[in-house]
């Protein structure tokens, strides 16, 4: 049986659309800023140090998908899986 952790920003209201590949929910760099509240460069740089530390390997958490834009145009974004979302929810909430 597969666990749901349900986030909500401090305010309460959250809306994410979320990729799923299997039993895996993907989230973008933005997507996490919404979801946890914190700006995109706090996060990126935690999530680098995950990796520098080999806490988690990149290539098992991270994928490139295309996405489409609201310019219409098709972007390939950095997509990090539901362990590196858990590991960074632990990080910050060891933070406070």
């Amino acid at each position: 049986m597969s666990a749901i952790m349900i986030c909500k920003a401090r305010d309460g209201h959250v809306e994410l659309n979320v990729s799923l590949s299997g039993e895996t929910v993907w989230l973008s760099l933005n997507q996490m800023s919404a979801l946890f509240d914190r700006d995109k460069s706090v996060i990126s740089r935690h999530l680098s140090n995950i990796f520098e530390v080999n806490e988690l390997e990149k290539h098992a958490v991270v994928a490139n998908f295309a996405t489409t834009a609201a310019d219409g145009k098709t972007y390939h974004v950095d997509y990090y899986n539901s362990e590196a979302n858990l590991l960074y929810h632990r990080w910050i909430t060891r933070q406070h």
